[in-house]
């Protein structure tokens, strides 16, 4: 247990010191009220040696929470409170019952630090990087108000469908670039194993192999040659482009050119119109300002190339503009996602307004990832096809000419 050496004033208002062997420094401070002292300072003693050489639980780093655990958290944190538990309470029985003990560790501190006074959004900050600004300024939003359970509630129902926009993403280019990895293994087995051995038959034969075996083997035989050369080109190229776009004016540029991508970029735009929406609409709802709402989502956009837009937005804001004007000067937004949040800015509805434009840009997106793996698919199969018919080609047409070749010398 460590121990808190204590400076405090008695009722007549002379000094006293001491120390005191308790689990918190807000038990020191309940101590020293109860003894009709007046606390000056609290200071925590170094502890004693331990036996283990673990660290202790203050002394281990903030933990990172994954997505996944963001949402369990934050979801049984709000249905505990739902149940009539104070907030404190709620912690506590998550500290002591949940199964992950990542999310343990995090309830713990955070119930520490709200015991010592801390606001709970501060506590959040200081017990995991997960929380971020957006998450507590929403969570501060809520303890202002008196309405941190369904500020947490729709927080969860936030997180949760961001986490799906993502998946849904990266799901439409899983299978795709599984195809791309079995066509280029193909072209391997094709120029190191499969060409070489027929080339080697053919030369034993002594005859001309026909051109479009020709070409077949001229392509081999350049990729056997050269293969190292385009591995160090293909990782040079890779580390000048990752060195590029580490720059802003790079990444500024990669972000905007990745929306023109035929297919990809659609899936892309769209994302960020349904995530844009959905934060804002939320942000607005919990009771921020417009303009702390804006510069918020702002932080929340991965995409420099949109940042830079709600940036430039949230100036206007700032100078009286109304949102749906600022919005329209730069011309990148879609017209639906400007009329609809001028129109809830006429009727005074502009999150709900915010949150009828996510639900529609999400069945957006789904449209379009379905798009993207029913076009995709078919052009990798088509290129795949292709290749193989040409080195069955190739092939067949060899054996043809050779058995011909045969024939007429008997």
């Amino acid at each position: 247990m460590p121990a808190f050496s204590y400076t405090a004033l008695d009722t007549t208002g002379q000094s006293t010191t001491g120390t005191l062997n308790v689990s918190t420094r807000a038990e020191v401070y309940r101590r020293l009220e109860s003894q009709r002292l007046t606390p000056v300072s609290v200071n925590e003693q170094s502890k004693h040696n331990a036996t283990s050489s673990e660290p202790t639980k203050d002394k281990l780093p903030p933990a990172k929470l994954k997505r996944v655990q963001l949402i369990l958290f934050t979801e049984e944190l709000a249905d505990l409170m739902d149940g009539g538990l104070q907030l404190e309470q709620a912690l506590r029985v998550m500290n002591e019952r949940q199964e992950s003990p990542i999310l343990r560790r995090v309830s713990g501190r955070i119930r520490e630090q709200i015991r010592e006074g801390a606001t709970f959004s501060k506590a959040l900050q200081n017990a995991s990087p997960s929380f971020d600004e957006l998450y507590c300024n929403l969570s501060a939003a809520g303890e202002a108000s008196g309405t941190l359970p369904q500020t947490l509630r729709r927080l969860c129902i936030s997180i949760q469908q961001i986490h799906e926009l993502q998946s849904r993403v990266l799901g439409a280019l899983v299978y795709p670039a599984f195809l791309m990895g079995g066509l280029v293994l193909l072209l391997i087995v094709f120029s190191v194993v499969l060409v070489p051995g027929f080339s080697d038959m053919l030369s034993k034969s002594r005859m001309e192999p026909p051109a479009i075996m020709q070409m077949v083997l001229a392509v081999s035989d350049f990729i056997a040659a050269w293969w190292w050369l385009g591995i160090v080109m293909a990782i040079g190229a890779f580390l000048l482009f990752r060195i590029y776009i580490s720059r802003e004016s790079g990444r500024r540029w990669w972000d905007r050119v990745q929306l023109q991508i035929p297919l990809f970029g659609p899936v892309l735009a769209a994302r960020f119109y349904a995530q844009f929406a959905a934060s804002l609409g939320g942000l607005v709802t919990n009771g921020i300002p417009l303009l702390n709402a804006m510069r918020l989502s702002a932080k929340a956009t991965s995409n420099v190339y949109f940042k830079a837009i709600i940036t430039k937005a949230s100036v206007a804001i700032g100078e009286g503009v109304a949102l749906s004007n600022a919005l329209r000067k730069d011309r990148q937004l879609p017209m639906m996602l400007i009329d609809l949040i001028a129109m809830g800015e006429q009727t005074g509805r502009l999150g709900f307004a915010l949150q009828k434009a996510a639900t529609r840009y999400d069945k957006e997106l789904d449209k379009k990832v379905k798009r993207l793996t029913g076009l995709v698919t078919p052009v990798v199969l088509v290129i795949l096809f292709a290749v193989v018919t040409v080195v069955a080609l190739a092939i067949v047409t060899s054996i043809f000419e050779t058995m011909s070749s045969v024939r007429s010398s008997a």
